[in-house]
């Protein structure tokens, strides 16, 4: 008796070891994002005020003719 308990017992262990064995990795981690600074904010705000300026001469230049 006490030798089908121990092959009972080494059976199950062995079956439940190796479901937790094949299990799926968890997921990856959030990548890096990128850094949005100062300095990037400040060209944006450049360039739209220069295409501002750009588009506003446009107007005052076609009302002229």
């Amino acid at each position: 008796m006490k030798n089908l308990l121990l092959v009972l017992l080494t059976l199950t262990i062995a079956l439940i070891l190796t479901s937790l064995a094949m299990a799926q990795p968890g997921l990856p981690g959030n990548p890096a994002q990128a850094p949005i600074d100062g300095g990037l904010g400040l060209l944006a705000a450049a360039g739209g005020a220069y295409a501002y300026k750009k588009l506003k001469g446009r107007n005052s230049e076609s009302e002229d003719v």
